[in-house]
């Protein structure tokens, strides 16, 4: 009996990246500043699985956590980190490289400063869409710019358009007001328009409220992602009729190929009911893959350092739920994308080396040290599962 399982903490760094210079991040290191913030931090289950002697391998500091509580996971574990080759720190290059296919090239991106989007390609996604027009028009946060500007959006009619530090459009609009699926028409009108840009993703990002200070974001997020330039993990696994189950946003940013069950859901709290609910009954030869994205989209971008440290304690404590459901041959990975130090000046992403936490019943324990790219994880999981090996990546399987 053979199924892999991968817990992706989106942005969860654990510092210690080569080449964070290249990208003015020298220094940042998401886990071991949030436990040098919370030094009271509770997270007994990702010890006993050796994180802290991960995030020793990635920046040679071992995070100095306060006592724990008697942790309730005692499966064996490899542990060790993995760097980034890929060319950008996104969400998406981090994905695709973990699954054997690393942006080597990377993406377009739009310039910060206003106006971010060239006057064509607005004047084209108004025109087949019939919007009156555009608002923004700049990086932002997604959360500042929609108190910004959600009342005149209500008022013309005109979606606020903007974009970060990542490779994307972003696009935010009121769910009643303008409608979702009128939003997510227009971020598909868009997706079409940006491709000549190189661009990586489209973000619908709904919102509800009535007045500025009063608007919020809804969990109706889509991501309408360029198609991966070549075979993922995914894809191989799929084709070979295995199972793949996308849980949250997986299935978005692998832009829906590869994928033999879309599971949708969002936050914490209901994307571990719904990952237990897999794990309960997926059959052999699966894959069940989760992105965990509130450390990211809730914590990471808006620097929030004890909201991330709580996600952390929360994370583990549903971790031993996982232990009725395990069967022999289960492996089960805890990783991450890329990092977002809540402790860093601005909002964007971090440069970072990311967990590679495998465990399991029957697996030999050791460390496998410090991984040369986050494909390494996909290649251990195309092992695990019988299929050819990736062109990326080498296994730390046995």
């Amino acid at each position: 009996m053979t199924r892999a399982i991968i817990f992706m903490m989106d942005s969860f760094g654990i510092g210690g990246a080569p080449d964070a210079d290249r990208f003015n991040n020298a220094g940042a290191n998401t886990f071991g500043h949030i436990v040098r913030s919370c030094p009271e931090l509770k997270i007994p289950n990702l010890q006993a699985l050796r994180l802290c002697d991960a995030a020793y391998e990635a920046s040679g500091s071992f995070p100095q956590l306060a006592a724990q509580p008697p942790a309730q996971i005692k499966l064996p574990v490899k542990y060790g980190s993995m760097q980034e080759i890929s060319a950008d720190k996104d969400t998406v290059s981090g994905h695709w490289e973990l699954a054997g296919l690393p942006n080597l090239k990377g993406w377009g991106h739009f310039p910060p400063e206003y106006p971010s989007f060239p006057a064509g390609l607005i004047e084209k996604i108004c025109d087949e869409s019939g919007i009156p027009g555009i608002l923004g028009n700049k990086a932002a946060s997604g959360t500042v710019i929609i108190q910004e500007l959600g009342a005149e959006h209500i008022k013309t009619g005109k979606p606020i358009f903007y974009t970060s530090a990542d490779s994307n459009m972003q696009i935010a609009a009121h769910e009643r007001y303008f409608g979702l699926e009128k939003l997510y028409a227009l971020c598909e009108i868009a997706y079409k328009h940006v491709r000549p840009y190189n661009i990586g993703r489209i973000i619908a990002r709904p919102f509800v409220g009535e007045q500025a200070g009063a608007f919020t974001r809804t969990a109706n997020r889509r991501d309408f992602t360029a198609q991966p330039f070549g075979e993922t993990l995914l894809d191989r696994l799929k084709a070979a009729g295995k199972n793949v189950i996308a849980i949250g946003a997986i299935n978005d940013i692998y832009a829906h190929r590869g994928i033999t069950k879309a599971v949708h859901g969002s936050g914490l709290k209901d994307l571990w009911k719904l990952t237990l609910n897999e794990l309960r009954s997926a059959p052999d030869n699966s894959l069940i893959f989760t992105n965990f994205e509130d450390f990211d989209m809730l914590w990471g971008h808006r620097r929030d350092v004890k909201g991330y440290a709580g996600g952390l304690e929360y994370f583990d404590s549903r971790l031993p739920e996982i232990l009725p459901f395990v069967r022999p041959g289960d492996l089960f990975f805890i990783t991450a994308d890329h990092g977002n130090d809540p402790t860093y000046e601005g909002t964007d992403h971090t440069r970072e080396q990311v967990p590679a936490l495998m465990f399991g019943p029957g697996i030999i324990p050791g460390n496998i040290g410090r991984r040369r790219t986050y494909a390494d994880l996909g290649q251990t999981v195309a092992e695990h599962l019988g299929i050819a090996p990736l062109p990326c990546g080498e296994s730390f399987l046995k």
